[in-house]
């Protein structure tokens, strides 16, 4: 039988790369997006040997709007459909709003936020035309709440988890899955990409890229709205929902001085 097909973004590292792995052994192809096409290809290598899955690699920053534009084709490709979608793409900054280049503020939204709507879209027409497929948008336990120091990024992870359940009720009954990921911290790159050193955060709040990537396709598959991966996360999002908003931002001011 032919294999279905998941398009992973941000796959050369972290999460991403750990969705790769995960669909490959659950008998997927992909196609991988990122800008280290050196990394994509190995990753493409090391997964055909251990599962003989196919990997096509598609080399693109996704902030560059041309480029972009390649991913949304393929997504739309219908003689060669995608089944799952994993938006997974994004990066943060750390530090007080004013010291931050705007440029690098402005480039996170059109990555965290913009590329992540226009590949949602590109993926849900023909997904719902075939009346299958399902989508998974990775945001952040951050987007629960104002984060200070992280004011972009967080405020980019709001817009992902209430956007994706909107699109998850939009589509209910109609045979697509869309999930949103909320991770909380996670030992990959990103603390470094960031400038943000996070060692001073006790070990149980960390979790594995690769745990984290397999609740969100769990979750994907049962269609849950929101995926929040893990106890302690779990816990904090709870708490977070009645926490009063000043107490809540204070909170995460206080915690944003563990990163520095």
């Amino acid at each position: 039988m032919t294999r279905p097909v998941a398009l992973v973004t941000g796959a050369s590292a972290g999460i991403g790369d750990s969705f790769a792995r995960l669909l490959a052994d659950r008998a997927y192809n992909l196609v991988v997006v990122a800008r280290d096409v050196a990394r994509l290809e190995a990753l493409a290598k090391d997964v055909a040997e251990r599962h003989k899955t196919h990997t096509e690699v598609l080399g693109a920053d996704l902030t560059d709007r041309a480029r972009l534009a390649t991913v949304e084709a393929r997504l739309r490709d219908t003689s060669r459909p995608i089944e799952v979608l994993i938006n997974n793409a994004g990066f943060g900054s750390l530090g007080d709003f004013d010291q931050l280049d705007i440029d690098v503020e402005t480039r996170m939204i059109d990555l965290n936020v913009v590329a992540l709507c226009r590949l949602t879209h590109a993926a849900l027409v023909p997904m719902l035309e075939r009346g299958r497929g399902g989508i998974l948008n990775v945001s952040s336990l951050g987007g629960f709440q104002p984060t200070p120091k992280f004011s972009t990024y967080g405020g980019t992870k709001a817009f992902v988890t209430n956007f994706t359940q909107a699109v998850h009720e939009e589509v209910r009954g109609r045979g697509v899955n869309v999930s949103v990921l909320c991770p909380g911290f996670t030992r990959t790159e990103f603390q470094d990409r960031a400038g943000a050193e996070a060692e001073k955060l006790p070990g149980f709040v960390w979790q594995s890229a690769e745990d984290v990537a397999k609740a969100g396709l769990d979750g994907l598959e049962r269609n849950k709205a929101v995926i929040v991966p893990g106890t302690v996360n779990k816990l904090t999002a709870g708490l977070v929902s009645v926490t009063p908003g000043a107490l809540s931002r204070r909170s995460a001011a206080m915690l944003s001085r563990f990163f520095n």
